[in-house]
């Protein structure tokens, strides 16, 4: 399952076009449930598109405060059982064992359930926001490069192309180089597979210094999985909610939106935006 993203099935469907009904057969969105256990013990559930699960797991760990790096985990795999034949569950061995992560684990437990269409806000994760990340260190960045990023990423979402139900989030430099695509069913999903793929690579890529790119609107829990993985940009597709602007405004992370033709709208002021 980590190989690329079984991002579609293939179904029946009637389409109807000028009122003449035409059966047809069309690439539809993968959307499965993955269970993230830690050392067996279930810590959430997301809906998610299969492929890149263990990315997906690591860096949802990662930006819900359970592990700092990759190196915390010693093992990390997909459940072998006859009653899960689909790959849907993780399991998380952490290096130091439960008990120097019991706090963490047991807040995740508690309050830690996402499906395909949002992903966890509230007053209890923005407290956990401001205890765990670090401040964000703005990072020079054009507004060229900023517009040149959405084309990129839309050259490589091959599964939305197919089958049109998919996110896709991206990590490149400040420089505009890509470094990893990812895409998913749940936007929050494509961020943490990308997160976890960057820190699964160690001193190749560090998060400090991406711009995170994803196709839709930046919602309060892209900002937040950006902010505790200390990403310092994000250029988004689509739009910014009020909740977003203000945790990236208060974390000092340059935020902006409708990124597309040539033009965008910068939400947070920072010096991070260089000359055109």
């Amino acid at each position: 399952m980590q190989g690329s993203a079984t991002s579609k099935g293939v179904a029946s469907r009637l389409v109807v076009r000028r009122g003449e009904p035409i059966p047809t057969s069309d690439a539809i969105a993968v959307e499965e449930p993955l269970e993230i256990r830690v050392e067996g013990r279930p810590i959430a559930v997301t809906m998610r598109t299969p492929g890149h699960d263990i990315d997906l797991a690591v860096g949802f760990l990662h930006t819900e405060g359970i592990i700092e790096e990759a190196d915390d985990l010693t093992a990390i795999r997909h459940v072998d059982s006859p009653s899960d034949v689909r790959g849907n569950t993780v399991d998380c061995i952490l290096a130091s064992g439960v008990s120097a992560h019991q706090a963490a684990i047991d807040i995740a437990s508690r309050n830690l359930y996402a499906t395909s269409s949002c992903g966890i806000c509230g007053k209890a994760s923005i407290d956990r926001i401001r205890v765990q990340a670090k401040p964000i260190i703005p990072q020079p960045i054009t507004g060229h490069v900023i517009c040149a990023l959405p084309g990129q990423l839309r050259a490589h979402q091959a599964a939305f192309t197919a089958s049109g139900g998919l996110h896709a989030a991206a990590l490149f430099s400040h420089a505009g180089d890509l470094l990893v695509v990812r895409e998913d069913i749940g936007r929050h999903n494509a961020v943490d597979k990308v997160i976890g793929y960057a820190l699964r690579q160690g001193h190749d890529i560090d998060l400090r210094h991406t711009v995170l790119t994803i196709s839709g609107r930046a919602g309060f829990e892209i900002v937040q999985k950006a902010v505790v993985a200390g990403i310092p940009t994000i250029a988004a597709v689509g739009a910014a909610s009020t909740l977003a602007i203000d945790l990236a405004a208060e974390m000092g992370l340059t935020l902006v939106g409708f990124v597309r033709e040539g033009s965008f709208t910068r939400y947070t002021n920072f010096p991070a935006l260089g000359p055109e």
